[in-house]
Order: structure tokens, then C-alpha cells, then sequence
């Protein structure tokens, strides 16, 4: 694939993922969250090429995010990491979704305990927010990410174009 069709597909899920993550009207930051957008992770999963579009995408949303530069750092550090288990260890589509569910649970939920708590930081408090982020991530990519893409994966056409990028 040429640099310049690669750069152009990045900056175009990169924006589809920051759009729908900013202007929907859900939460999309903090401990109580459910991003849509991470359901674009499942891309991935049935095409590599989309991974590096979707951390973009993810560092740019969060530049939005209250929480400010700690969401920046390691809300991409997050999707990086989901990205890289969607690509290399993931053996359907079922499973590729639970690498953003587990990843960003125990991430931001680290993230949100160490920032924006008080001492002391207990192992509740941790599973507590773990567990939130990771429920929002399970709605948005396990159920209705999964059942998008489900769909998508039986359409030939449109996985031949997928594929094709």
C-alpha cells in the first residue's frame, strides 16, 4: 500500500474515531464511561491497516477529555496495547473485543485511582473503577461492537473492500 493511501486511511478512522467520541452525547471519560468509538477497534481485527487510525484517533479524542494530559498518556497507552492484542492474539471477533475491555479496565482504572483519588489507594477502590471501565467498554465493543461487526463480516463485498485497504 502506498504511504500516502495509508495516511490518508489513518487520518480518516483517526477522525471517525474522535468525532464519535467527542460529539456523542455519552461519557466517553472518567471512571463511568462508554465510548462507541472503541467499537471501531473490532476494525482492526479484520484489517491491521485500521490499528494505527484508531490510537490516533483515541490520543486526539482525549486531548479533549477533562481529566486533561494523564487521560492523554495513558488512554493511548491503552488503546495502543488493545490494538496490539486485537492484531496478534486474537482468534475471532469475540475475543479481539475483550482486548479493549480488559486493557482499559485495568489502565484507566489505575489511571483514575492514582490521579484523582485520595490516599489511600486500596485494592477496592482500584476494582471498583477497573470493573466501571470495563462494563462501559464490554456495551460498546462485546455487545454492540460485536454485533456490527458480525454483520459486517458476512456482507463479501463489503469485507473484500475491508480487506483490500
Amino acid at each position: 500500500m502506498k504511504i500516502a493511501h495509508r495516511m490518508a486511511l489513518t487520518g480518516m478512522t483517526a477522525a471517525v474515531y474522535a468525532a464519535l467520541t467527542v460529539l456523542l452525547p455519552i461519557p466517553a471519560y472518567g471512571d463511568i464511561q462508554c465510548r462507541l468509538s472503541e467499537s471501531l477497534c473490532l476494525l482492526a481485527f479484520l484489517n491491521p491497516v485500521f490499528a494505527p487510525g484508531i490510537i490516533l484517533g483515541c490520543f486526539i479524542a482525549n486531548l479533549f477529555s477533562p481529566i486533561g494530559l494523564p487521560d492523554v498518556v495513558f488512554g493511548t497507552l491503552a488503546s495502543a496495547l488493545s490494538m496490539l492484542g486485537v492484531v496478534k492474539y486474537s482468534k475471532n471477533l469475540f475475543t479481539a473485543s475483550l482486548w479493549p475491555v480488559v486493557v482499559n479496565g485495568l489502565v484507566i482504572g489505575a489511571m483514575i485511582l492514582f490521579f484523582f483519588t485520595e490516599p489511600p489507594h486500596t485494592v477496592v477502590k482500584y476494582i471498583t473503577f477497573a470493573a466501571t471501565v470495563m462494563l462501559g467498554q464490554f456495551a460498546a465493543v462485546s455487545v454492540a461492537g460485536v454485533a456490527v461487526f458480525s454483520r459486517v463480516s458476512k456482507n463479501k463485498r463489503l469485507m473484500a473492500l475491508i480487506k483490500s485497504l
